[in-house]
């Protein structure tokens, strides 16, 4: 029996696909709508499932064309993030046959397909999963700089297997020794959800964080990009909390926070917290925000700020983070900027160890804010500065 799955999202496509071919099903995916049609025409599935909304074709047009074609009474399902009733009824007026929201099971999924289609004649008997097909797709840059003894393989592959809709981007800076050998391998078999970038030189964490999230910023499929530290100071369980935070809002960033409390593990040394504390006391001043933690190293962006953040190069490498906010500040207004960035305290993080912070590092990072602070002297949001001269007009 044969499926064709059409949706613009090939992170959605993928894990659909190898559970239904699981199943004993002959199953084709395709991300490009047009595609889509030529595949039906010449594939002739038994099931059409598709998505809804995809550019330059809907899903709806795919469903007319089915309706209109030869093979007019071909099955077909809806699984889409779509929850309109409008376009809802839309589908069934034109003759869909089920319509399943996103999140939704695999399982649940394979159910429907059953009951609609019959199952295979050589169906294969597999265990039930617990992955979930999601609304969003998610990209997640990992800088990397002599990681060989410390990168968590197991932990970064054995996430994606049980999350889908994420795509991995490890960003080797120059590194000294094997890692790049080490993502090369963790890639493998892996490459449709694991991206390797690889810097040939040394370029420090803002520029490898800065490069990697451009990269993934040219991928078309992801609704949301973020960065995390290698180490998992951060663990995943708590950057997918992050990501279902600026997916359910009206947020542009939201970042992860290290703030002590109770029912989070959340540890420090104790020279790291009294220097944090000075720190964060001199960044407040400079960004003019009432921010807990800049510089904890988990953060996702909705797409649209992507170039905002990242286009130029940060004056800084420790504390790109600051910039970040600043140019957010300088572009929207410190108070509309503030309310489009996030901070959600974290249930977990933990110094990892060969991760040190010296005295005279302390220094450094309080000289660099006071290079952001000097760089970034006197440039005004492009709002504020509008408004300027709409009051500077009427007054005339």
């Amino acid at each position: 029996m044969k499926i064709l799955a059409i949706d613009d999202q090939q992170l959605v496509l993928l894990p659909l696909q190898k559970r239904l071919i699981e199943l004993g099903y002959d199953v084709i995916i395709e991300t490009d709508a047009n595609e889509g049609i030529s595949k039906y025409n010449s594939f002739n599935p038994d099931l059409v499932i598709v998505d809804i909304n995809m550019p330059t074709v809907s899903g709806l047009d795919i469903v007319k064309y089915i309706r209109n074609s030869k093979r007019a009474s071909t099955p077909i399902m809806v699984l889409s993030g779509n929850t309109e009733d409008a376009v809802i009824t839309a589908g069934f007026d034109l003759g869909i046959n089920d319509y399943m929201k996103k999140p939704l099971s695999l399982n649940e999924i394979c159910a429907r397909v059953k009951r609609l289609i019959g199952s295979p004649e050589n169906q294969n008997v597999i265990t039930e999963t617990e992955v979930m097909i999601q609304q969003r797709c998610v990209g997640v840059v990992i800088p990397c700089y002599n990681e060989e003894d410390r990168l968590l393989s197991k932990e970064f592959t054995g996430f994606i297997e049980k999350n889908s809709g994420y795509h991995l981007c490890f960003v080797n800076d120059g590194s000294k020794d094997n890692t790049l050998e080490v993502l090369n391998t963790l890639r493998h078999g892996r490459e449709d959800y694991i991206t390797v970038y690889n810097c040939e030189k040394n370029g420090g964490k803002a520029e490898a964080v800065r490069l990697g999230m451009l990269h993934m910023a040219e991928k078309s499929d992801l609704d949301y990009i973020g960065f995390l530290d290698a180490d998992l100071s951060t663990d995943l369980k708590d950057f997918d909390a992050l990501v279902s935070t600026i997916e359910k809002s009206n947020f542009k960033i939201v970042s992860g926070s290290r703030i002590s409390r109770m029912g989070a593990n959340i540890t420090k040394e104790s020279a790291r917290k009294i220097i944090s504390m000075t720190v964060n006391f001199i960044i407040r001043k400079i960004l003019g925000m009432n921010f807990k933690d800049t510089q904890c190293g988990a953060k996702i962006f909705s797409k649209d700020v992507i170039q905002l953040a990242f286009d130029k190069k940060f004056v800084t490498q420790w504390i790109f983070d600051v910039e970040i906010f600043k140019r957010m500040s300088i572009h929207y207004g410190t108070k509309r900027a503030t309310k489009l960035i996030c901070e959600q305290p974290l249930k977990r993080w933990i110094h990892a160890d060969g991760s040190k912070l010296s005295m005279k590092d302390s220094i450094k990072i309080i000289m660099q804010l006071g290079q952001i602070a000097w760089v970034y002297r006197g440039k005004k949001s492009l709002i504020d500065s509008n408004q300027v001269e709409l009051k500077l007009v009427h007054k005339s």
